[in-house]
């Protein structure tokens, strides 16, 4: 798609690649864009199932690339924000959120900052053993702002994320597993990502889109609200086509043919 971000479509999964190798995937300006217009191309398909999310080259993501940034200025003041709530910079990171399909991270080498920031936007996270991560803003006296701090309070204590942002401290897998900032380690996370992402896309897509719906209020919405969108949600999907081919499939043990 561009010389930022590629993507390839097959088999109902998006094979998103971050493809700054030569700088470790460092996010500049025209990452962000590209990035965010992925993001935007992704949330109008309605073929594809699921999205992996990983970096070509030596790591998943540097962070912000300084230097390039520097040079323009933020005008973070003054971007007018989408029907999300976000800006462009935090569009890289909540729009995975919000895409309608599910969203996996694959992770090596390092996911810094900005790159940290990307990986937490994704539904389920995978890492490499080695990987090292941190919430780095602070050391370039800065302060987390690509959507982080929305996503990580339904992932981390409020202790543990202080300590790390306050810091800038780097930490390891075993580390970010234990906190519950990755979901699990492999050690090919993009094979691993992919394995999944086809268990998911065998699903039925209507049902998995409710559920990240679902999932998305899980945190915030008060439990009167859910308990009404469960109801909605399953109003919707249950007695249709997809539903009774998912029932007549396990049956007769074959594999479903759904209905995008």
């Amino acid at each position: 798609m561009s010389d930022r971000v590629s993507i390839a479509v097959a088999d109902g999964i998006a094979d998103v690649r971050l493809t700054r190798a030569d700088k470790m995937n460092a996010i500049d300006p025209a990452m962000f864009l590209d990035i965010g217009a992925v993001i935007d191309s992704l949330a109008a398909r309605t073929d594809v199932r699921c999205v992996v999310l990983s970096g070509e080259g030596k790591a998943f993501c540097a962070g912000l690339d300084m230097a390039s940034l520097a040079a323009g200025g933020s005008g973070l003041s003054d971007v007018e924000r989408n029907a999300q709530g976000s800006i462009p910079p935090q569009h890289v990171t909540w729009g995975w959120r919000n895409l309608p399909m599910p969203v996996i991270a694959a992770v090596h080498g390092v996911a810094f900052g900005g790159g940290f920031q990307i990986m937490s936007g994704a539904d389920v996270r995978i890492a490499a053993p080695g990987t090292r991560f941190a919430i780095r803003e602070t050391y370039w006296g800065l302060v987390p702002d690509m959507a982080g701090f929305a996503i990580w309070r339904g992932l981390v204590r409020d202790d543990v994320l202080r300590e790390l942002v306050y810091t800038a401290r780097e930490f390891d897998a075993a580390e970010a597993l234990h906190h519950g900032f990755i979901t699990r380690i492999a050690d090919d996370p993009r094979v691993a990502g992919l394995d999944l992402a086809h268990v998911i896309a065998g699903r039925s897509p209507h049902a998995v889109r409710a559920a990240k719906r679902l999932c998305n209020m899980a945190h915030d919405a008060d439990p009167r609200a859910m308990l009404l969108a469960e109801t909605e949600e399953q109003v919707a999907v249950i007695g249709k086509p997809n539903m009774m081919e998912a029932v007549a499939a396990n049956m007769s043990k074959r594999t479903p043919a759904f209905i995008d």
